[in-house]
This record gives C-alpha cells, sequence and structure tokens, in this order.
C-alpha cells in the first residue's frame, strides 16, 4: 500500500528506499535499549541529518536539499512502517523546522536551520501546560516585553523532545488581557539562564521518546528571537496546525500498515488445532475487513497530501484525516494484536509495542475529540 502510489515520483521512491535502510541499520537495532534509556541519543540525530532525513524541505540557502512536502511524507511513512516511531523526527521536521521556515526572518532562518539540517539543533515546541492542555487561550506562561528583550516566565508539560532540545518554540502571552489574540511564538535556546528541565516523564508507549516538562524563571531572550508577528501567535498555529495533523495521520497510517502486515505474516506461520490460523473463517474475515479499511484509509491519505501539495488542504479536511487515521491504527493494532493471541500480549512482540504506541495518536496534535468539533463546526 505505501510503494508506487500515484502521488509519488520514481525520485521519491529512491529516496524511501534510502530512509528505509536507514531506520533498519540504524534505529531498529538498537530500540530496545534507547526505551530502557527513555531518550534516543543525539548520535542518531546526526546520522538522520547526514542521510539527509531531517528537514527534506529546507532550501539549499540554509543547508537542506529543498525537496517537495512529498519527501517529508516519506520520512514519516517510512518511520511508522517501522513499528517504532519513538525516534521523534516528526517534531523537530514537520513542525520546529516547518513554523521557522513559514514565519521566520532571513536572520532567523540562517541562524538555526542549517543546524536542524544536521542535527545539530534539535526542536521542541512547548504549548501544552499543567492545567490548560493544549487550550492556547487558557495558558499562563507570559512573556513581557522589557526593552530589547522578552522576559519569560511559567511551565510547560508533555513536551516532546523535552530533554533533547535545544531550541524550542514557546507558545506564550504577551498581552494576556486579550485572551488568544495576545498570544506569540518565541524561540528559546536551551542555554539561557533560568530555563530549566523537569525530570523525564514516563509514558505507557513511545518509550524512547523523550518527554519532559520544561520551566522558565524569567528567561530573557532577544526580542529578534520573536517568530512571526507579536500577538499573531494563535492565528499563527492554527495557520500551520493543519500540516501537522496531516503529518500525524501519516505516520498513523503507515504505522497500521505494519501492524497488518505482521498480523498477515504471523496467521500463515502460526498452527493451531492442527493448521495454520490463515486458514480459519475468522481470522480471513477480520483480515479481510481491516485490508477494506486500509485501502480506503490510504486512498484518503494521498487525496490530503495531494490536497496539502495544491495549497487547498482545509483545516476540517486536516481534522478528518487525523480523526479517521488515529482511530483506524488504534482499531487495526487492537484486532491484530488479539489475533497473536497470548503472544501479542508480551512485551518482546512487535504487535505489543505498537499497541501501546498507537494510543497517544488519538491524543497529540489535538484529540479526536477536538477533531468532531472543528468538523462539526463545518456543518
Amino acid at each position: 500500500m505505501m510503494e508506487n502510489r500515484a502521488i509519488y515520483q520514481p525520485e521519491h521512491e529512491q529516496f524511501r528506499t534510502s530512509v528505509r535502510r536507514f531506520f533498519a541499520e540504524e534505529l531498529m537495532p538498537n530500540i530496545e535499549g534507547w526505551e530502557e534509556d527513555g531518550i534516543i541519543p543525539r548520535r542518531l540525530w546526526k546520522k538522520a541529518g547526514e542521510m539527509g532525513l531531517l528537514c527534506p524541505t529546507v532550501g539549499p540557502e540554509y543547508g537542506g536539499p529543498g525537496g517537495d512536502f512529498l519527501y517529508l511524507c516519506v520520512v514519516d511513512e517510512e518511520l511508522g512502517y517501522t513499528g517504532q516511531a519513538s525516534f521523534t523526527i516528526q517534531t523537530h521536521t514537520d513542525i520546529v523546522a516547518a513554523y521557522i521556515e513559514a514565519l521566520g526572518t532571513e536572520e532567523q532562518k540562517q541562524r538555526w536551520l542549517p543546524r536542524m539540517v544536521t542535527g545539530e539543533l534539535i526542536g521542541a515546541i512547548a504549548m501544552t501546560e499543567p492545567h490548560a492542555g493544549s487550550d492556547l487561550k487558557a495558558i499562563t506562561t507570559t512573556a513581557r516585553r522589557d526593552g530589547e528583550e522578552y522576559v519569560i516566565s511559567g511551565s510547560k508539560t508533555f513536551i516532546t523532545n523535552g530533554i533533547n532540545a535545544d531550541l524550542i518554540i514557546v507558545v506564550a502571552k504577551t498581552a494576556p488581557e486579550l485572551g488568544r489574540k495576545g498570544v506569540s511564538l518565541i524561540v528559546v535556546e536551551a542555554e539561557r539562564a533560568g530555563f530549566a528541565r523537569g525530570k523525564r516523564l514516563k509514558k505507557i508507549g513511545m518509550k524512547a521518546s523523550d518527554t519532559a516538562e520544561l520551566f522558565f524563571d524569567d528567561v530573557r531572550v532577544p526580542a529578534s528571537n520573536l517568530l512571526g508577528a507579536e500577538n499573531a501567535g494563535f492565528t499563527q498555529v492554527m495557520s500551520e496546525i493543519p500540516k501537522e495533523r496531516l503529518s500525524i495521520a501519516t505516520i498513523a497510517m503507515a504505522s497500521a500498515q505494519k501492524a497488518f502486515d505482521l498480523t498477515v505474516a504471523y496467521a500463515k506461520e502460526r498452527m493451531i488445532f492442527g493448521k495454520p490460523l490463515m486458514e480459519f473463517q475468522n481470522t480471513q474475515f477480520k483480515l479481510a475487513e481491516l485490508k477494506t479499511q486500509l485501502t480506503v484509509g490510504w486512498a484518503h491519505l494521498d487525496h490530503c497530501i495531494a490536497r496539502h501539495v495544491q495549497g487547498k488542504l482545509t483545516s476540517d479536511e486536516a481534522a478528518i484525516a487525523k480523526l479517521f487515521n488515529t482511530e483506524l491504527q488504534c482499531r487495526v493494532v487492537d484486532e491484530c494484536l488479539q489475533l497473536h493471541g497470548g503472544w501479542g500480549y508480551m512485551v518482546e512482540t512487535p504487535i505489543a509495542r505498537m499497541y501501546t504506541d498507537a494510543r497517544v495518536r488519538r491524543i497529540a496534535g489535538g484529540s479526536s475529540e477536538v477533531m468532531k468539533m472543528l468538523i462539526a463546526r463545518t456543518l
């Protein structure tokens, strides 16, 4: 399902081959140890940068290959298809670098993007707060203007790449009295005085992804670290988040396909009551249903990717893709685990890891319930 699709050209498929090889050789043999450590080592980020996997859409003037959006989709798909998505390239590339590409000044792009391409700088975005979730109107982190600096105070939680991050886009209130119209995006470098990382948060899945609390105690950054226009952060996030949700839908779709493919192979080999599991009608019907749903999911995903490339993807279309594909991923993985029987519940089996990793997709980037609200507004 992932290869030989109409939206991709031969050069994209050549890139796919090298991406798949990189993950097979560099990520998968080491992932169990990194899950125990709770973090992906920086050396993998730098190797990924050397192979052109980080920020593939960044232009040559900033050290990148200047590929189109489809190269980014290939990386997301291949990462999802490993069945191990704890290497959070997506946050670094699809979100942080994308914000800088879209909103950054020439000076900001020159300062940050080349080192993000190489993996020297690892990016994170700090939206979520302990009591506000991802509701930007309710955040309490502030950025007070003081001469030619912003003074940032507050805390964030559930921040992907929180331990590794060198560069954090912080969502803060620059005019708290204006509510959501007083939100700005400000870049904070990790070496700034007053910035601190909290403990690494332990999760039920995505265990090699470093997720942390971040604290800002009167952190001073130059006013030139403002990303885009002051007090325009809410609008900026709303304009960028459809692409983020499309990326989540993409990685979810590939992960679901991986679970299915693994289970088909398992059902052909697993003997029960003297014959392969695949020969039972229940198994055949279950897998037939899943194949049907996956086929429809891929067709709709390709439609949305093409819409984005054309500059036509709407917020509700991205919400539909995110809702459908993340719910599909969880449904497929659950059915596939069931077909694995007792072995599916064992930590060492790939399907067990995929089961726990999948659950966050229905929450991150806007929960399924929020997606339904967005879709419902168009009715």
